[in-house]
C-alpha cells in the first residue's frame, strides 16, 4: 500500500463531500473550479496555516499532532469510522514497516470453535480484516453453502471478498448488490489503513482491482465504515431470500478477528428460513455421512 497516496486520496475525496453551506461558509461567486471545499477553506475551518494544510493533503500526517488531526476530521465532519481511518493512516506512515508488529498466525484456538459450535440456532463464523473465514459452525457453514461449494477454483481459506467479485454467484447469493459491494470494499479500505504493510492484504486487494471493474470503481472513492450491527439480506439457493440482523464482535484475545452471527425475530419469515435452512444442514450432513457409515468393515484375522 502506498499511504502517502493513500492520505492524498482520501482527504481530497472528503473535502469534496463538504460544500461550503454544510461547512457554514459563506459561498463567494458561482463559479468554484472544485466540488465541495477549498484548501483553504478546511485549513480557515482547522485553524492552521494554508501552508500546513495542504502540505497534509499531499500525504506528510506523520508529523501531525492529535490535536491537529482532531482539528482536520472536524473541519472535514468525519464520522467515527472515516475519523479512525485518518489516526490510522497518521500511525501507519509514522511506523517503519520493519517494525510493525506481526499479525497473529495459526490455527484458531479450539475454545473459539467451540464457542461457534455451541451457538446451534445462529449463523456465526470469525473473519479477519481481509474478510477470510477461518472458523464457523454448521448453521453458518449451511448459510454460505454457496462460498464452500463453489465450482470456481480459489485458495484456502474462503474469502468473503473474493466470492463476491469473482465468482459468477457472487452476485445472486447478495441480492442487494450494491449496498453488499459498498460494504465489502469499505471494510477492506478500513482493514488497508489500519494494516497497509499486510502483504496478503495487498495481494487480494490487487486481484481484484485487477479482475473487477466494479471493485475498482468502489476501491477509488476511498469510503471506510465500521460495522458492528444492522440486517444483511441473502438469496440461499434451498432455502430463497432470507433478511438476518448481524452482530459483529471483535476477540479480545485476538483482536484482528471479529465474530459475526446472524438472528432472526421469531415469527418473522427469516426466522422460519433459518428453520428450514437448519432442517436442509442436517440433512446434508446424514447424506454425507451415510456413505461412510455404510462403507464395509475391514474383516478380522
Amino acid at each position: 500500500m502506498d499511504t502517502a497516496r493513500d492520505i492524498r486520496e482520501f482527504l481530497a475525496s472528503r473535502r469534496a463531500k463538504i460544500t461550503p453551506q454544510q461547512a457554514g461558509l459563506p459561498a463567494y461567486g458561482g463559479n468554484r473550479r472544485v466540488p465541495g471545499l477549498r484548501r483553504e477553506e478546511v485549513a480557515l475551518l482547522a485553524g492552521v496555516s494554508i501552508d500546513y494544510y495542504a502540505r497534509l493533503e499531499r500525504g506528510h500526517l506523520a508529523g501531525a499532532s492529535e490535536e491537529v488531526l482532531d482539528a482536520v476530521a472536524n473541519a472535514l465532519q468525519l464520522d467515527d469510522a472515516e475519523r479512525a481511518h485518518l489516526y490510522d493512516l497518521a500511525a501507519a506512515q509514522r511506523t517503519r514497516p520493519a517494525r510493525r508488529a506481526k499479525r497473529p498466525r495459526g490455527p484458531i484456538p479450539a475454545s473459539i470453535q467451540r464457542v461457534l459450535d455451541s451457538m446451534t440456532d445462529s449463523p456465526a463464523f470469525v473473519r479477519n480484516g481481509r474478510l477470510d473465514i477461518l472458523a464457523i459452525n454448521r448453521l453458518g457453514r449451511a448459510l454460505y453453502a454457496p462460498l464452500f461449494t463453489s465450482g470456481t477454483p480459489r485458495p484456502r481459506p474462503v474469502n468473503i471478498a473474493r466470492f463476491q467479485f469473482l465468482d459468477p454467484a457472487g452476485r445472486d447469493f447478495f441480492p442487494d448488490w450494491d449496498a453488499s459491494l459498498n460494504t465489502t470494499v469499505s471494510l477492506l479500505r478500513t482493514e488497508a489503513g489500519r494494516t497497509p504493510h499486510d502483504t496478503e492484504l495487498t495481494a487480494l486487494i490487487g486481484e481484484l482491482v485487477t479482475r473487477s471493474d466494479e471493485f475498482r470503481t468502489a476501491w477509488a472513492k476511498h469510503n471506510v465504515r465500521l460495522h458492528h450491527t444492522g440486517s444483511k439480506p441473502f438469496r440461499h439457493p434451498e432455502v430463497g431470500e432470507l433478511l438476518l440482523d448481524f452482530d459483529a464482535m471483535a476477540l479480545p484475545a485476538q483482536p484482528d478477528l471479529t465474530l459475526t452471527a446472524y438472528s432472526a425475530e421469531p415469527g418473522t419469515p427469516a426466522h422460519d428460513a433459518l428453520r428450514l435452512l437448519s432442517a436442509w444442514a442436517a440433512t446434508e450432513n446424514a447424506s454425507a455421512a451415510a456413505p461412510e457409515a455404510q462403507a464395509p468393515r475391514p474383516e478380522r484375522s
